[in-house]
């Protein structure tokens, strides 16, 4: 709102530096905005009931008739509700003086930026207005009442209508006979078992599954035998225990799928329910909700720390739909759904940049955006604001695309759940939802792939434990459009997610035997949440098949599989030195700062080239390294060449590894690996530390076998090169598949200060790296 001149203040300001885990003063004079208005972000002020004054102008000396203001502001965060005019802009805020309706003290720092023109408009309406219009009889989520009168009669002149037929038969009817489910007993003694946590894990989405689908089958059909069956489950559940063992101190996930499931009983049962049982579930949801909430804002402190995976996605999860469910008949509603609106156009996602990338990698994606899909489809159809049209969105879809192609399973970075397996179908869902949004061709193609190569899984924990696809394609069949699949362009085939540290290559993806996969990792993210000690590590699958893989498997966070191999360096396909890796341990100021840096990812004549920088990653827990970079060579599509370069103050040995399936076979300085559908053969080129020592280890040394009792054991190669203080270390990799065997031929020229070494492939192309020996070498 416009403004008209304040009195200034000299009040102090607690204006503190902003580490690497907390939330930035945003925008900067660095920042390149995308998205008009700008997104606000400062850290809070110690008083969590602080509100705040934003002030904007053209002018540095902010004078009043140039200068807009925006009071009373409830978070550190803010988006204004107008699209500003492009040119350079100057802000500050202070603490704000509601009685006074005044800055209450000195304003901040001032920090300014550019503003281009044709960025896409992305206001949000402020607090006074934003409900304005909305309908608030039930149902809320997902269909309101109008809505749901159409969509019945729909259905009843067609029972195919969005595939009603399919859900109503394998998502509804099952749930009349079966037993209304018990309050979960919890774990043995109390302490965590990796089994009891996916079983129960699965019960309380099922618990949501019986009361969602039992009462929107018996609103569409009409059946009161139904709808009474829903409101059984329904009371069953409000009973329980809201301290007990479905609270979120005692498992955050289980409390998160009952709290959802009390949501969409509430909401669609409300007209069903007697005053007291409506009563009984308002007030075990509004428990419920409070709980979770006050762990995001207050104890996860997500506004000031964003880096907490859980609780960022529990904005989505459950805060969404329970505030929808609980507006205008609990004040705490309109607060929290406040908070997870301006979150989510504001901040969100803290684990994204301007790409669309994701650093918590695919899996992860996949999980956070599933929750973001419900509730920005919830917000759009109760609000009608639609956070897809916010940049980020319009390009999320490439990070799963790019860097877990449908034909992969083990190459690439971060936790997964699918323990090998295809890409869960549900990043396939989600590709779909974002083809719809933005009508890109590939990602619809996403999903028919998946749908093809990996059907049967519906019901793995990794699935059903999360989703019902039945209900998924109901609700993308009544709310977005089907658009013609497209697969991706053989000429686009390089990715670089900036902001994330993610490189990846995508050759032919289109045709699974001409498929080639590399991804490549040094993130600024470091090791933080689901991301690992993998700075400069990468994975490759070609031709149908996974062969540089990630290795271990997922099978519960901080496991010993899991914080013992999984997250360590020694997983990877990287070096360790002096047998040490990154730090990937469990202080999260440590995994923030083992961090990497993409220095170049650049699509050339022949060849497209990488260069990361580790250094820091590695300087952690090796203080005497003093660079640890890695550049890659695609060349021809066809094969790699890696170059490491490794500088320290004292002598180290340096272990380089590679991850396979499968184990190799090894010569002198090579080694070869041969799968089902395709192999790979490498060799060490040159090292001008001295020669490697080749080796290979089969299984996951240190880990609890229990754990891993029936998975795949996969093999490590490992070459040695003795310490030095400077290491260049060259190596081949050739990808074929199994039917045709490739070689690529090689020879070195280092007379003089560099080593040039050349490649021939079979057609006669020549290539040439050029690695620079030790300074100072004379003639």
């Amino acid at each position: 709102m416009p403004s008209t001149a304040m009195k200034e203040v000299t009040a102090y300001l607690d204006e503190p530096t902003a580490g690497r885990l907390n939330i930035q003063y945003a925008p900067g004079s660095e920042d390149v905005l995308v998205e008009n208005p700008p997104r606000f972000t400062w850290l809070p002020v110690v008083e969590d009931e602080a509100r705040y004054v934003l002030r904007l102008s053209t002018d540095p000396r902010y004078p009043a008739k140039e200068t807009r203001t925006f009071a009373d502001i409830a978070l550190n965060f803010f988006t204004p509700d107008t699209v500003l005019e492009p040119g350079t802009y100057h802000w500050s805020y202070a603490v704000w003086d509601a009685e006074k309706g005044a800055p209450a003290t000195a304003w901040s720092t001032s920090r300014s930026f550019e503003l281009t023109a044709e960025l896409p408009a992305t206001p949000v309406p402020g607090r006074a207005a934003r409900y304005n219009g909305v309908e608030l009889a039930h149902p809320r989520l997902w269909l309101g009442p109008k809505e749901l009168a159409t969509f019945r009669e729909a259905v009843a002149g067609d029972p195919d209508h969005c595939t009603w037929s399919t859900f109503y038969e394998n998502s509804v009817k099952p749930w009349m006979d079966r037993p209304v489910m018990d309050e979960p007993a919890g774990y043995p003694n109390h302490q965590r078992v990796a089994p009891i946590w996916r079983q129960t894990y699965i019960d309380c989405q099922e618990l949501l599954y019986a009361i969602r689908h039992l009462a929107i089958g018996g609103h569409v059909t009409g059946d009161k035998a139904m709808l009474t069956r829903a409101k059984e489950w329904l009371l069953a559940a409000a009973a329980w225990d809201p301290a007990g063992t479905t609270s979120r101190a005692y498992t955050d996930e289980w409390a998160f799928r009952v709290t959802d499931a009390l949501a969409w009983g509430y909401d669609w049962l409300h007209g069903e329910l007697s005053e007291d049982e409506r009563d009984t579930v308002r007030a075990a949801l509004l428990i419920r909700t409070r709980e979770i909430a006050d762990h995001i804002i207050k104890n996860a402190n997500i506004q000031l720390f964003p880096y907490d995976s859980h609780a960022v996605r529990a904005v989505s999860a459950v805060l969404i739909p329970a505030s929808i469910a609980l507006l205008d008949e609990e004040p705490e509603a309109r607060e929290w759904l406040d908070y997870s609106i301006e979150f989510l156009f504001t901040v969100y996602s803290p684990w994204g940049d301007q790409d669309g990338g994701w650093a918590e990698g695919p899996h992860y994606w996949m999980t956070g955006m599933a929750y973001l899909i419900d509730a920005a489809n919830l917000l759009k159809n109760f609000t009608g604001l639609n956070l897809y049209e916010r940049p980020f969105f319009q390009k999320t879809g490439d990070m799963p695309l790019y860097t877990k192609a449908p034909d992969t399973r083990r190459a690439t970075f971060g936790d997964d759940s699918t323990m090998g397996d295809l890409p869960a179908v549900k990043i396939g869902y989600n590709l779909r939802q974002f083809g719809g949004v933005t009508g890109n061709g590939a990602y619809q193609w996403y999903y028919d792939e998946i749908k093809r190569t990996n059907p049967g899984t519906e019901k793995a924990f990794y699935n059903w434990g999360w989703w019902d696809f039945h209900f998924d394609e109901m609700v993308y069949r009544h709310d977005w459009p089907l658009i013609e699949a497209a697969p991706p362009s053989d000429d686009d085939t390089l990715r670089w997610f900036k902001g994330i540290g993610w490189v990846a290559i995508q050759h032919r993806m289109g045709d699974p035997k001409e498929h080639i996969q590399f991804v490549f990792k040094s993130s600024p993210f470091g090791s933080i949440s689901h991301s690992h000690g993998d700075q400069n590590a990468f994975c490759l699958a070609a031709f149908g098949e996974d062969l540089a893989i990630q290795s271990g498997h997922y099978v519960a966070f901080n496991s010993t599989m899991h914080q013992g191999w999984r997250k360590q360096t020694r997983s990877k396909n990287a070096i360790l030195i002096n047998g040490k890796g990154q730090y990937a341990d469990r202080n999260k100021a440590l995994q923030m700062k083992s961090t990497g840096k993409i220095l170049a990812a650049e699509q050339r004549d022949d060849h497209i080239y990488f260069k990361g920088d580790a250094t820091a990653a590695y300087a952690l827990l090796s203080p005497e390294v003093t660079l640890a970079e890695r550049e890659v060579y695609f060349f021809n599509d066809s094969f790699f060449v890696f170059v490491d370069s490794i500088d320290a103050d004292a002598p180290v040995e340096i272990d380089w590894l590679l991850h396979a399936n499968q184990p190799f076979h090894l010569g002198r300085t090579s080694f070869r690996n041969t799968g089902e559908k395709a192999g790979f053969y490498g060799e060490v080129l040159w090292s001008e530390g001295g020669a490697p020592v080749l080796s290979q280890e089969t299984g996951f040394p240190g880990v609890d076998k229990s754990e891993i009792e029936g998975l795949p054991i996969s093999t490590c190669l490992t070459a040695r090169f003795p310490k030095a203080t400077r290491h260049r270390i060259v190596t081949l990799l050739v990808p074929y598949p199994k039917a045709e065997p490739r070689r690529i031929f090689h020879f070195i020229d280092d007379q003089g200060y560099d080593a040039d070494l050349y490649f021939t492939d079979p057609d006669e192309n020549t290539f040439k790296v050029v690695v620079k020996k030790l300074a100072g070498t004379s003639i």
